[in-house]
């Protein structure tokens, strides 16, 4: 951490004094030289502190260099005079300056390998799930250079347009369908090169599968034969219907917003980047924010902003450091003796979150990716890829997949599908055990609402996470729905040659009631917090920050992450994020907002019908 000390010199007042007063007032009495050295003392302390603060001084701080965080750090350096401190409580994602010696982040296929392991992850749990008979659920998020883009499954899903529009009405005005698009393109190099939705000269390199294989063809035969749409890109004119998926893989590798954004500016003079550095709390003069307090090996330092702190945490941490740091509901700050800077009941509530559940059935054909899960076939797996990052280990196999609607009436798809040709189980923390295909399957717009605060003023211990899954009728409507449009398209001709005995739910779950149970007992998080420092008007109570990323009430303060979307959007939440990141860079920049009028979006010739 020597760089956040350079320039610091601490001048002795005492000597500095004692020669100024033994030189000017030989004469006084001694009353008077302790009088005037004690004025002089305070006057120098003061001075002292003022330098060694401005020394320590950057105009922006970034708290975590996670999907959002590491977008701000990159754009927000690109003026040279622009200084950053770029903090992340985790570890490089990089070993000796080599992403081969850190395989299990950057090897597509290792992604199961770092959503169980804490030294790159927070390994947050939840309440135990009063509608889910009282299941204690397992929530992964990246605490590593790149955040979770390191951990994710590299599923690039930007959601709907009518999700923007929504956040449009919800409060968030400038962040509709025509102001985004433009911050998609512009991180995006699509390899398919770029279009009216497509980007081309973007850091964030997105790729599609190169497998071909069968029982991704299979599915995407047996969606049509089901009555579905192909769509040829579900992150431009049409989500509605089944396709190929776009993924953040780039020549064989996990293409993070570590690789993409922050080494590539990692060399410019005015980014400071510091890892396992734990921020604990923000630091205000009244209701101005300062700086932060963080603590790095074991010591407690300041840091200081001459411009603004900016939280890119994520959905929970986020939050947590806005509610230690005296931001969020006063009545609960004050039960833990937390002195409360601004109430604002909003920080962390309006959690939300997609809830899935893996459809499974046996496959008759050794086709699958379970002999590719046998030592041997992995080694040379892992070999080939630490070769030269091509065969299987280069893709996380979540190929193929698609967006429908649960019902007729609704007016854009509200249930996502990501098919898989092997089988998971308790988030690849148990390994397969037999050849098997899947579905993780959802509905994306849950109405279950939760929550998170604090269970203590220590940062170290975790918030309490509250999701409150399946608190509605609705929801579990939709997840029936899930189960048994899922089970449709596996009975398909297409995949009658592949199609053994269904190992998930299982022949014997067939009412509503035990298809229900089943969900209860087998649904998991698709790993998408959200929404807990909301955006919206100021005149909205539960808002946290205005449309401008400004946290309301309080000056110089942002949050710039996942937690600001007013409501969860219909897709995978990393390429939305980083979209966040994007636009807001140009709004802490002053720059006006990039705009595209007009852009034309598909619409079901009728709503009459479910496809």
């Amino acid at each position: 951490m020597s760089y956040l000390m350079k320039g610091v010199k601490w001048c002795s007042p005492v000597s500095q004094m004692g020669k100024v007063t033994g030189s000017l007032f030989k004469a006084h009495t001694l009353k008077n030289v302790l009088g005037i050295n004690e004025q002089h003392l305070q006057i120098s302390r003061a001075s002292s502190q003022l330098s060694s603060e401005k020394a320590n001084s950057y105009n922006y701080i970034i708290v975590g260099a996670g999907s959002a965080g590491c977008v701000l750090a990159n754009r927000l350096t690109e003026d040279p005079l622009s200084t950053v401190l770029l903090l992340e409580a985790g570890p490089k994602d990089t070993l000796l300056g080599s992403k081969r010696l850190m395989w299990k982040i950057h090897m597509p296929a290792a992604l199961t390998y770092n959503l169980c392991d804490e030294k790159y992850n927070w390994y947050y749990h939840t309440t135990p799930q009063k509608h889910m008979d009282n299941r204690v659920m397992y929530w992964p998020r990246g605490r590593v250079w790149g955040g979770s883009s390191s951990l994710n499954a590299m599923v690039y899903i930007r959601g709907h347009a009518e999700d923007y529009n929504r956040w449009s009405r919800e409060g968030a005005t400038g962040w509709d369908y025509e102001h985004c698009l433009p911050y998609f393109k512009k991180a995006q190099t699509h390899e398919l090169g770029p279009n009216q939705y497509r980007g081309g000269n973007g850091p964030l390199h997105v790729s599609r599968g190169k497998t071909n294989h069968p029982l991704h063809q299979a599915f995407l035969e047996a969606t049509q034969q089901a009555g579905y749409p192909f769509t040829d890109d579900m992150n431009g004119y049409q989500q509605e219907g089944f396709g190929w998926m776009d993924m953040t893989v780039h020549q064989g590798q996990r293409w993070s917003t570590a690789s993409a954004y922050l080494r590539p500016a990692i060399s410019r003079p005015n980014l400071s980047v510091a890892e396992k550095t734990l921020v604990t709390k923000i630091l205000f003069q009244g209701t101005k924010c300062i700086g932060v307090e963080y603590v790095k090996n074991g010591q407690t330092k300041k840091v200081f902003a001459s411009k603004e702190v900016i939280l890119s945490g994520g959905a929970i941490n986020s939050p947590q450091l806005l509610m230690l740091s005296g931001i969020g509901n006063a009545d609960d700050l004050k039960k833990l003796g937390i002195p409360v800077v601004c109430h604002l009941p909003g920080v962390g509530q309006n959690l939300q979150d997609h809830l899935e559940v893996y459809v499974q059935q046996k496959c008759t054909k050794p086709i699958t990716l379970y002999g590719a899960q046998k030592p041997l076939k992995m080694m040379r797996i892992g070999l080939e890829w630490l070769w030269k990052f091509t065969g299987e280990g280069a893709t996380a196999h979540l190929e193929s997949g698609g967006f429908i609607r649960s019902e007729p009436g609704v007016p854009h798809p509200n249930i996502q599908f990501h098919f898989l040709p092997s089988q998971v189980i308790d988030h690849g923390r148990v390994a397969s055990t037999m050849e098997a295909y899947q579905v993780h399957v959802g509905p994306m717009r849950s109405t279950s609402v939760g929550w998170l605060k604090l269970k203590s003023t220590d940062p170290n211990d975790h918030p309490i996470i509250e999701p409150n899954y399946l608190s509605t009728e609705g929801d579990i409507w939709e997840f029936r729905q899930c189960v048994k449009l899922t089970r449709e398209i596996f009975a398909q001709k297409a995949l009658e040659k592949f199609c053994g005995p269904e190992i998930q739910p299982g022949s014997h779950v067939q009412s509503d009631k035990e298809i229900d149970a089943f969900i209860r007992q087998k649904a998991d998080s698709a790993y998408h917090p959200s929404c807990t420092c909301k955006m919206g008007q100021p005149s909205d109570s539960t808002a946290v920050v205005d449309p401008q990323t400004k946290v309301i009430g309080v000056e110089n303060l942002r949050v710039v992450d996942a937690s600001i979307m007013p409501s969860v959007v219909s897709g995978n939440l990393n390429a939305p994020t980083i979209m966040i990141a994007e636009k807001a860079a140009d709004i802490i920049k002053g720059l006006p907002s990039l705009r595209e009028k007009n852009v034309p979006v598909y619409k079901p010739k009728t709503l009459e019908s479910q496809r």
